[in-house]
């Protein structure tokens, strides 16, 4: 068993609990090892970089340093905003001498360490590498050979820093949807903007946006679409009453986390992957066939 530390953050809690308990679930199926990071705090993400940089890079860097303090194994960061964050914050400390120092000297004052030894992974890429597709396909119990899957990334775990996969032509996930059996469809607009916060903030440009990625599902025919982040996941789901409300037209299109796709092939239940905690479950007969 490998075993990783784990910085689930506060959307993983909160309304990306699905994310999670299919997440914990696949690793256990798997053979792998995730041990919550003692004592996490918000990575700082989204709109706390704009109030305050500094103070956004302290918070992400304390998680890190909590992280080499634990023995310095792989962090898996699941939520994009959060993977981007710690990533941004590796790379900011590496790169620039200045904030390196002020970080290092307040965690100083917290009995806090940083060394930049810990790496930032996402379960993503985890999969892939360290498992393999070989050792996934083999513990695949139900083929989903009926399904045909819009894969969608989003921005954040491709842009700016490629550790996961290639900016411009990513195929990790329609990796992994292949290894499932599901068709993985060719979805144009796989790592297009969800509309992140916008959907509140200035929810007419957000609607629109959660709108062309719907649309483009619809066109290739996908049964599902299936994404790496909460937010993302959240805006696609949610929204799709609301447009039909603006817009006139109707969507039913399950979104569905990638660790819930594999769980399913794994022959996990509904249970242990949070689909229950889904608004469009019971369309995904086809999963079942």
């Amino acid at each position: 068993m490998t075993e990783y530390l784990y910085y689930p953050g506060c959307s993983v809690k909160g309304a990306g609990q699905p994310y999670e308990r299919s997440l914990l679930a696949v690793f256990r199926a798997l053979g792998q090892g995730l041990t919550e990071i003692d004592d996490w705090n918000c990575c700082g993400a989204t709109a706390y970089l704009s109030v305050d940089q500094d103070m956004a890079l302290l918070l992400a860097s304390r998680n890190l340093a909590l992280a080499e303090r634990a023995a310095g194994k792989d962090v898996v960061a699941p939520c994009s905003g959060c993977f981007l964050a710690l990533t941004k914050a590796q790379e900011t400390l590496k790169e620039y001498p200045e904030h390196r120092a002020r970080v290092v000297e307040a965690l100083g004052r917290a009995q806090l360490a940083y060394r930049g030894t810990a790496r930032v992974r996402h379960p993503l890429e985890v999969l892939l590498r360290d498992v393999g597709a070989e050792e996934i396909q083999r513990r695949v119990k139900r083929p989903l050979k009926h399904l045909r899957v819009a894969p969608y990334y989003g921005c954040a775990i491709l842009r700016p820093y490629q550790s996961v996969d290639d900016a411009h032509t990513p195929h990790v996930l329609e990796d992994l949807i292949r290894l499932t059996g599901a068709t993985a469809v060719d979805f144009a607009h796989k790592s297009r903007c969800c509309g992140g916060m916008l959907t509140t903030g200035v929810q007419t440009v957000g609607l629109r946006l959660v709108e062309i990625l719907l649309d483009a599902a619809k066109q290739v025919e996908a049964d599902v679409i299936v994404t790496t982040c909460p937010l993302c996941q959240y805006n696609l789901e949610v929204y799709q009453d609301r447009l039909r409300k603006v817009t006139g037209n109707r969507y039913d299109i399950p979104i569905l986390y990638f660790t819930q796709l594999l769980g399913l092939a794994l022959g996990l239940s509904d249970a242990e992957l949070g689909m229950d905690m889904l608004l469009r479950v019971p369309v995904l007969a086809a999963v079942k066939a």
